[in-house]
């Protein structure tokens, strides 16, 4: 399947600015006037209402406290850290800023394996010695179907360990470049791009390189899916970071995405996507903003069987 029945999320409880991640994420903004209280105040009711919505609509949604020590003002991001795939493996990935690295939390593999069938742990975080990166479903958007998966390549997603991660999950890579309206490399292929089972959303206009761009096209279009181009405008408001989920039962599939990045689609774009998915649009304005990260980097897909 294209699209996890179950996620998880990370609440957070020392949510800010990361000054360690600023340098390649210019999505994020630091909001005047407000305290460290008043933040994290909004980023816990903004936090609490995103899973209320997700559970309404049907979906199997596990939450779990982030610590308070160390300081980890990104966990409300876990997708970062690790992709839990459904033959069992999960893959635990090197992360860019050292305050990201205790993300990954063993704790929370323990908990999952509680319910799930946890198989083999690649553990590539090691590579962080070495200064590669592959900051898991940030870096990765993947085509489970076709086993695919396309990455623009950045500080935070180097492509020999994209070809490593691809390689050992069975999967093909297809990267490539993308830049955003200042020119600079995008950090994260999930703001320019997203994938269901019968459509791609995605930012052509980022991949500037021509033969890259037609190599995306070429195999979007080679596996079925219609394309939805936005603009680099759009990807400044977060609209290239949706994800699709399916929820319990006979209920059409959704498409996550924040209430800005829904604001942002032309009412073509919303029709178009309308005809394969629900829209949600979850209200996070205080979480991205800061955090430089959408209603997508909030969800880490748990694709792992059921134990029986």
């Amino acid at each position: 399947m294209q699209s996890a029945t179950t996620v998880f999320l990370v609440r957070p409880v020392r949510f800010s600015f990361n000054p360690e991640t600023a340098a390649s994420n210019h999505f994020q903004q630091s909001i005047a006037g407000l305290t460290d209280a008043q933040v994290q105040e909004k980023a816990f009711a903004e936090f609490d209402a995103l899973v209320e919505k997700l559970r309404a609509r049907g979906m199997r949604v596990l939450v779990f406290d982030d610590t308070v020590e160390p300081a980890k003002p990104d966990a409300v991001f876990p997708n970062n850290w690790g992709s839990f795939h459904a033959d069992g493996r999960v893959l635990l990935y090197p992360m860019c800023a050292p305050n990201r690295r205790p993300e990954r939390r063993p704790d929370i593999l323990a908990q999952l394996s509680q319910e799930f069938e946890l198989g083999e742990v690649v553990d590539l975080s090691h590579r962080e010695q070495q200064n590669r990166f592959l900051e898991g479903t940030g870096s990765l958007i993947f085509d489970h179907q076709h086993r695919l998966v396309y990455a623009c390549l950045s500080a935070r997603t180097e492509a020999g360990l994209l070809a490593e991660a691809a390689a050992r999950l069975g999967y093909q890579p297809v990267a490539f470049h993308a830049h955003d309206a200042q020119g600079e490399l995008i950090y994260h292929t999930n703001v320019m791009m997203c994938i269901g089972a019968e459509f791609a959303v995605v930012c052509l206009d980022s991949i500037t390189d021509a033969a890259e761009r037609a190599t995306v096209v070429n195999s979007l279009t080679a596996t079925g899916h219609e394309i939805v181009a936005i603009s680099l405008a759009q990807v400044g408001e977060f609209a290239g970071n949706m994800l699709t989920l399916q929820p319990a039962g006979p209920a059409r599939e959704l498409l996550a995405m924040s209430q800005r990045a829904y604001d942002a689609l032309t009412p073509a774009q919303r029709t178009t996507l309308g005809r394969y998915c629900e829209l949600l649009p979850l209200p996070i304005p205080t979480i991205e903003t800061i955090g430089g990260g959408s209603a997508r980097c909030m969800l880490a897909e748990v694709f792992l069987p059921v134990k029986s």
